[in-house]
């Protein structure tokens, strides 16, 4: 199965503690790598500068990509990190992505910071029937010292299959983080609803509200984490069809993520990691009608 992911290739300089690492990031990274684990074709609607290392990252992990490669620098962020919390920084954006035709099973839709314009945006979703979309760009708004907030924005959400919230995004979108919220995304189109608050993720699809609770207690570098667990999230509803299976698989990547220790795209999992770690979220997930 193929899957297209819109979205900039990013470098990030991540503080943690006393240690300071420049990896290369963003949810084309840690998406598509997490995606080709899973056997999909991966297609890259993203845009990168001459100082990205493109065929390391990209060619060597069979990630395509078509007219990807810009005179200006990559986006560049500085994230850095305290527990499970992170702020955030830019330093530098790249050329916005243009959209061509696509036959792909399905497209995951994760700008990183206005590189992705409303016109593309519904471009895009005339040409697939599963638009996975992680709103995060849409929403971030930088403030006199480049550190990034989000701001309280309306997006056509009409035709997206899933949508994945944290809970500062929920807020950016609606007026709270609570059930009617998720409801009032629902209403605006959105089939299944995604929101995730650290180690408690919800999920609203139709009428009941299903829960997984991660088990992890240390956290190390959780950047990309959320690109590991919608990426998987969307490649088993596109494979399987089943929404409670997205859910766990997704949980049990994101587990199998932070259970490496590792840092950057060391820490995406195997495949037979998530399906164990999956199957174990499949027998403790819980349910509520709403």
């Amino acid at each position: 199965m193929k899957l297209d992911i819109f979205s900039h290739c990013t470098i990030d300089t991540i503080e943690f503690g006393d240690t300071i690492t420049e990896q290369i990031g963003g949810v084309a990274c840690y998406g598509g790598l997490t995606a080709r684990k899973l056997k999909f074709d991966v297609n890259l609607h993203t845009k990168f500068g001459p100082d990205f290392p493109h065929d390391e990252y990209l060619a060597k992990n069979k990630l395509a990509y078509n007219n990807a490669q810009s005179n200006k620098p990559t986006t560049r962020f500085t994230i850095k990190l305290s527990g499970a919390d992170r702020t955030m920084y830019l330093a530098n954006t790249c050329t916005p992505i243009e959209y061509d035709s696509s036959n792909a099973d399905g497209f995951l839709v994760s700008p990183v910071f206005d590189e992705i314009s409303p016109s593309t945006f519904e471009n895009l979703k005339k040409d697939c029937n599963f638009i996975f979309l992680d709103p995060q760009g849409f929403l971030r708004r930088i403030d006199s010292e480049k550190k990034i907030f989000l701001e309280k924005t309306n997006i056509d959400l009409s035709k997206i299959n899933t949508i994945k919230l944290s809970y500062d995004e929920i807020m950016a979108l609606s007026d709270g983080t609570t059930v009617d919220d998720m409801k009032n995304i629902q209403k605006r189109g959105v089939k299944h609803v995604l929101l995730t608050n650290k180690k408690e993720i919800s999920l609203l699809s139709d009428d009941r509200i299903y829960s997984i609770t991660l088990p992890n207690n240390e956290v190390y570098d959780t950047t990309g984490l959320g690109d590991i667990f919608f990426t998987t999230f969307c490649c088993t509803l596109l494979k399987e069809n089943d929404f409670l299976w997205a859910l766990c698989f997704a949980g049990g990547a994101a587990q199998a993520a932070l259970d490496t220790k590792e840092f950057g795209l060391k820490k995406i999992p195997e495949k037979n990691d998530i399906e164990t770690n999956g199957s174990y979220f499949y027998n403790t997930v819980k349910f509520k009608q709403v």
